[in-house]
C-alpha cells in the first residue's frame, strides 16, 4: 500500500489542495480547516447547509496563511462571497483548536472503497487516500493503526456520511441518489475517522503498513 493523494482544506467546506507532502501533528494535517464561516447567529457554516462555499478552492501560501481563489483569507471580497452564499452578518473566522473538527483531525479513504462508492473521491472529502487497497478492506481497519515512515495514525472508525457527498465537487448540482446509495450499499459509511498518534512528513507515494488491531496491542512505536 501507499500514499496516493493528500488534500488539505485550509477553509471549512471549501474545495482544498493536493499536495505531494505534509506534516502530521495531533490535529491532523498542519492547515487543514484553520478557518470557518459562522452565519450571523454564530453557527459555524459547512457546506451542507450552504453548498456554495464548495464552490471556492483554498489553499495556503508560502507562509502558511490560507488563500481563496488567490486571494488573502482576509481580503474583504472573500467575505462578500462568503455573506453571498451564507447571507449578511456571516463572518470569517481562525481557529485552531480542536473544536474545529467534526469528528477527528484526519479523514483517511482506500483507493478500493472509492473504486466500489464509483464516483468522484472528492465528494468524500479524504485527507489521505490510501492506494493498493483491496474492494472494501478498509470497512475491517478500525481498531488498527497505520504506519508512514515515522508517522503512526490510529483508525478509529468508519465515518457516517452526510448530505455534502451528494454536491458535485466542481458543479454543485445536487444528485440526492448519491447518499441514498451510500446508505443502501455501504450502511452510510465510507472512509476513516482517525487520529495522530505520531507525527512527522508523509509524502505522495510513501509506503504504507497497516497493522490489524489484533496487532496493535504488541506493537511498538516510537
Amino acid at each position: 500500500m501507499y500514499v496516493k493523494e493528500i488534500w488539505r482544506y485550509p477553509v471549512k467546506s471549501m474545495a482544498g489542495e493536493p499536495l505531494e507532502h505534509a506534516s502530521l501533528g495531533p490535529l491532523g494535517i498542519e492547515g487543514d480547516r484553520v478557518v470557518h464561516a459562522r452565519n450571523r447567529q454564530g453557527r459555524v457554516a459547512t457546506a451542507r447547509a450552504y453548498p456554495g462555499l464548495l464552490g471556492h478552492r483554498a489553499k495556503l501560501d508560502e507562509q502558511g496563511a490560507p488563500l481563496v481563489g488567490g486571494r488573502p483569507w482576509t481580503d474583504p471580497s472573500v467575505l462578500a462571497d462568503v455573506r453571498r452564499i451564507v447571507g449578511p452578518g456571516a463572518e470569517l473566522v481562525r481557529d485552531e483548536t480542536p473544536d474545529r473538527f467534526d469528528v477527528l483531525p484526519l479523514l483517511v479513504a482506500t483507493d478500493g472503497a472509492i473504486a466500489a462508492f464509483g464516483r468522484d473521491g472528492r465528494r468524500l472529502r479524504p485527507n489521505l487516500v490510501i492506494g493498493g487497497v483491496e474492494g472494501l478492506e478498509e470497512r475491517r481497519w478500525p481498531g488498527g493503526r497505520l504506519r508512514i515512515g515515522e508517522v503512526v495514525i490510529a483508525i478509529d472508525s468508519l465515518r457516517g456520511r452526510c448530505v455534502m457527498t451528494t454536491f458535485d465537487p466542481d458543479t454543485q448540482a445536487q444528485d440526492p441518489d448519491v447518499l441514498r446509495d451510500i446508505v443502501k450499499r455501504f450502511d452510510g459509511r465510507l472512509a476513516l475517522n482517525c487520529g495522530v498518534v505520531q507525527g512527522g512528513v508523509i509524502r505522495a507515494g510513501q509506503s504504507v503498513e497497516l497493522l490489524r488491531p489484533a496487532e496493535v496491542a504488541h506493537a511498538t512505536f516510537p
